[in-house]
């Protein structure tokens, strides 16, 4: 089989596929906007919202051919596979040679892109609040994380399948979801305060209240803490990190300014209904599915040498499987991810019809609108792209199923 058309025509769908979703959201920019959330924005913000909007999607739309034909090159030339040649012959130093590259290859094509959205385009509609400083830390953090998680994954999978054959699938599947699991547990107490800076929620009104609806469900944290979110941003933000009594929650110190302690209530409420039905769990359940399939893919990459020497290699290269792996996933990922994003969606309704029981209906449906006017959301987007992309609900559908709880 002629593996190196094969994957180049992978990619090239896989970035038309993406391409297609961007001149989507582009022409839902002109959607009418629904009558329940035609306040969300004054007729002047509007037009800045399409203008942000457009900008933005302009930048999309010109990374996505700039990836297409840096993968092309980098795949076409046998790339990988020259810099692997440069490094010593072992198993573990190829396959970093070809993780290095790739990461490197895409920071460094990337970067300027990364510069235009965060210190130009979000700099220009007054979301951005990062210095060139904090933007360079961000860059090289996030590059030093990804060699780091790569080499570590790769190597796991060159270990598994070096020793225990064709059982790779299922050895792989189940360590890549304890990998998985691990990163969510640490990215509140670990990843997350690499470059932020937390302080305990001050005493008052509104740690009471967040305090009393934990309680009321017998709902343990371990701290409610503040994140300095406004050093690099505007918008607004919060979350619950960690896992049973470890659980913490983090507000973004400009939610704090923007939202009265109800809303803020509201936000927690519908995250408590979250917990309530154990939609984390479900949703970590459903994700095994799409790690299986990955599975699969990673076996097919790393038992069909000519998959590598087709570009170059002298043979497997597990450095290599994990590029050929992204070819693979992205045309299973629209595909798997189309019922992820339809069980999400309906987990949402059901955490906001949580909030309305507890008494913060009224109290969630001004928190979305200000969450939707800060982080200026597209508030009519297309329904395929809802179905292909979202997922939450658009807010006129969510505020739509509230008040209709309400009512009942």
């Amino acid at each position: 089989m002629a593996y190196k058309p094969l994957f180049l025509l992978l990619f090239t769908l896989t970035h038309l596929f993406e391409l297609a979703l961007h001149l989507v959201q582009a022409r839902s920019a002109s959607n009418p906007t629904p009558a329940n959330v035609a306040d969300v924005y004054d007729p002047d913000t509007y037009q800045r919202w399409r203008s942000y909007h457009g900008e933005k999607n302009r930048l999309a739309i010109l990374r996505t051919l700039v990836s297409w034909v840096l993968t092309m090159l980098l795949l076409s030339l046998n790339l990988h596979a020259r810099v692997a040649a440069l490094f010593p012959d072992t198993v573990l130093m190829q396959l970093l040679g070809v993780v290095l590259f790739q990461t490197l290859a895409e920071t460094l094509v990337f970067l300027g892109f990364a510069w235009m959205n965060t210190m130009v385009i979000e700099q220009k509609y007054g979301f951005n609040r990062a210095t060139v400083r904090t933007f360079v830390m961000d860059q090289l953090r996030a590059l030093l994380l990804e060699v780091l998680l790569g080499t570590i994954l790769m190597g796991l999978l060159a270990w598994l399948h070096l020793s225990m054959g064709d059982w790779v699938v299922v050895l792989f599947t189940g360590a890549v979801f304890l990998l998985t699991l691990a990163i969510s547990f640490l990215y509140g107490p670990v990843f997350s305060r690499m470059g932020n800076k937390f302080a305990p929620l001050a005493e008052g009104e509104l740690k009471e209240k967040l305090m009393a609806l934990l309680t009321k469900h017998g709902y343990q944290v371990k701290a409610i803490e503040v994140m300095d979110a406004s050093r690099r941003t505007t918008k607004l933000n919060a979350y619950f990190t960690g896992f049973g009594k470890l659980k913490t929650i983090v507000l973004y110190d400009n939610l704090l300014q923007a939202m009265t302690p109800d809303e803020i209530c509201a936000v927690f409420a519908h995250e408590l209904g979250h917990g309530l039905n154990r939609d984390v769990l479900k949703q970590q359940c459903m994700n095994l599915g799409n790690l299986l399939l990955m599975a699969i893919a990673v076996w097919l990459t790393v038992r069909t040498p000519v998959m590598h020497t087709t570009f170059g290699f002298a043979g497997v290269n597990y450095g290599f499987a994990f590029v050929l792996l992204s070819g693979l996933l992205g045309l299973l990922q629209p595909l798997t991810g189309l019922g992820m994003n339809a069980y999400s969606r309906h987990a949402e309704y059901r955490a906001d019809a949580q909030a309305v029981r507890e008494g913060f209906g009224p109290a969630l449906t001004g928190a979305l609108k200000k969450l939707a006017r800060e982080n200026f959301s597209n508030l009519a987007p297309s329904p395929l792209l809802v179905l292909l992309e979202y997922s939450h609900p658009p807010l006129s559908e969510r505020i739509a199923a509230i008040e209709k709880a309400l009512k009942h």
